[in-house]
Formats: C-alpha cells, structure tokens, sequence
C-alpha cells in the first residue's frame, strides 16, 4: 500500500534487523523503528509498535529468522526455543503469531545444519510475509463483489495495511472496490481505547484517496438506526473452529447493532488467523491491557506541534482495559477468506485449506 505515493510494506528484514513502520508515532509522523535482536522485536509487538493479525504473525516469524541468524552453533536449538517461548509470550490473542513462530522453528530446526537452519528460517519467514501479502490481496478480489457503487461501510478497528504485511483484510476489499473505480464511503469508528480507527485506519484511507469520515465508537449504532450503513466488515485476531470470532473489543456491540438493524456483518480474515484447536470462543485467550491505555491519550499538540500525552480520568479511578471480544458466529454473515467467502461454521471452515508457509 501507499504512503505519499510510495508503495511501502508493514514489516520487513534488512540483514538480521527486523524493521517496521513505528504505528504509535502515526498518523502525524511516518517514522521506521528498527529491531536489532529478537528480544527488541519481541518488545515491539508487546508494547504494540506493530500490531494487527497478519503482522504480528509475519513479525514474529522475522523474530524467528533473527533468532536463527544469531544462535550459537553449539547452542542452536536452545537459542531458537528460547527466542520461541519468548515471543510467544508477548500477546496471547492473535493467532497468526503462534502459527508464524511454529511454521519458522520447524523449518530451522528440520535442517541439517545450523548453517543451513539459518537460510531455512529466513526463507520461511519471508514465504509468512509473502503469503499473508498475497492472501490479503485475494481477500480483496473476493470481498469487492459485495461493495456495489455507492455502498457505505463501517468498520472497527484497523484491519488494513497496516495490520497485515500489504492491503489488510477488511480494508482490502474496500480498496479493491475503490481502485476498480467504484464509489465508497467508509464509517471509521475511533476505536478506544488506543484509537486505532482513528489514528491508522483514517491515516491509510487518506492515503488511497478512499472518501471516509471518522466517527465515536458510539455512533455507529445511530447511524445503523438512521439507514446510513449498508456492510459492515472487520477483522479478527483469532477465529475459532465453530466460527466465533475475536477482534478489537468493541466488535460485539458493533455486531450486535448490526443484527439489530438487518445490516450485513463480514470478518475478513487469512485463515491462518483461523484456530482448528480452539472449539468456540469461549476457549480464546483474552489480552487484558494496562489500565493507564484508559487513563491516558496519545495526541499531536495543536500548539507547539509535538507528541504529547494528557490524562482524561480521575486521578484513583481505577480502569479495566480488556483489549478483545468474542463475537458469537450466529451474528456473522460470513468470512471473507483467500479461498472465498464462506459461512461461519465449523463444516465449512474445516473444509478449507490449511495455511502453508
């Protein structure tokens, strides 16, 4: 996808460095944070530097090649299941960062050699970053044929560009429209507390030239109510064999407002964010955030044009900052997958084909 013009990707390897666009700093500043050794990497997925399903998935498995590009030879495997268990622990949600470091380790460790062990992650971690690239390029051939001209979407969250390798998923099928020349209009809901909507999503519609307008979280229902919305499409972090679907908390209420209102909701997603171990949502992990993501806001001072940072609670009110929900498959009008659009239960999710790297 574009930034000014140029086409640029969310995460990639330079060398033993794993580099990334720095998300926090956006939309005001366009920034690359640089990664110099998996722990480095591993921090930038805790602490959000990166996020989204498909690059959290495809940064992990460069964490993975780093990891491998570094080991010891007396000391290789050790080094790797190290540089696993420790990326591994940085977000339990997302799926495609365990499938990412799964699908890397196997290669590493199924070489002969450390040497050749090294070349094997790398090339499996690069075939993560192609794969998810390509993946959500074909979720945007098959989710354009349910934006006709003029539609009006919504969408939470950010599951565009920037939370994948290239085009995202819910937002691919809305450039894919676009770019063929269609009319669309999208609803970008902030998406508190971290305002991803608001920040990321707005940010990469600007950059297509996509017609949006940013909205509060609670307006959608409104909006719903008032025959403004006609598709909704989302993303999701991890979707369970059944079809129940984490995303972005928040995604509930959306789902739930849709229904209400006869109003079409779509999860686009590659299906390596699907979980063929997980039976129904209420065995997905659920992240909890640190409270101060609730206390605090992020912004750009009107005033002397610089990053600062203002409290908007009570000083001891305490918070609670869940950072997903689980969104029952029966509210879902389908997923929207590489292989095609297909309905959110557990035959026909089984009956698709597994991820490869």
């Amino acid at each position: 996808m574009n930034i000014h013009g140029t086409h640029t990707r969310t995460v990639w390897l330079e060398g033993h460095h794993v580099c990334m666009i720095d998300q926090p700093l956006l939309p005001h500043q366009v920034e690359t944070h640089r990664c110099l050794a998996w722990e480095q990497t591993a921090d930038a997925i805790r602490d959000m530097r990166i996020r989204g399903a498909g690059a959290i998935g495809a940064t992990a498995g460069y964490g993975m090649a780093q990891a491998a590009l570094m080991a010891r030879d007396a000391y290789f495997r050790g080094d790797l299941q190290l540089a696993a268990d420790g990326l591994r622990h940085t977000r339990p949600t997302a799926q495609n960062l365990f499938w990412a470091i799964d699908q890397v380790l196997s290669a590493a460790l199924g070489a002969a050699t450390p040497s050749e062990g090294r070349l094997a992650a790398v090339a499996a971690a690069e075939a993560i970053a192609d794969g998810d690239a390509r993946a959500c390029r074909l979720i945007g051939q098959h989710g354009a044929h349910l934006i006709a001209d003029g539609t009006r979407v919504a969408t939470h969250c950010n599951a565009g560009w920037l939370a994948f390798v290239d085009w995202g998923s819910a937002l691919s099928p809305i450039y894919t429209a676009h770019r063929a020349g269609r009319k669309v209009h999208v609803w970008v809901d902030e998406t508190r507390p971290r305002r991803q909507g608001a920040r990321l999503t707005a940010f990469e519609l600007g950059q297509e030239g996509v017609p949006h307008q940013v909205i509060p979280d609670v307006a959608l229902g409104h909006l719903m109510a008032n025959g403004q919305v006609d598709l909704v499409i989302v993303g999701a972090d991890r979707i369970a064999a059944n079809g129940d679907v984490a995303n972005k908390i928040g995604t509930y209420m959306v789902a739930l407002a849709a229904q209400a209102h006869g109003v079409p909701m779509y999860v686009a997603a590659p299906t390596t964010t699907i979980d063929p171990d997980c039976p129904d949502g209420s065995h997905i992990p659920i992240e909890h955030r640190s409270p101060d993501e609730v206390h605090l806001v992020d912004g750009w001072s009107i005033d002397h044009q610089s990053p600062c940072t203002v409290r908007t609670t009570p000083q001891g009110s305490p918070a609670l900052n869940p950072a997903f929900d689980v969104t029952p498959a029966h509210l879902l009008a389908g997923i929207i997958t590489e292989h095609g659009i297909v309905q959110a239960t557990a035959s026909a999710l089984a009956a698709l084909p597994r991820p490869t790297a």
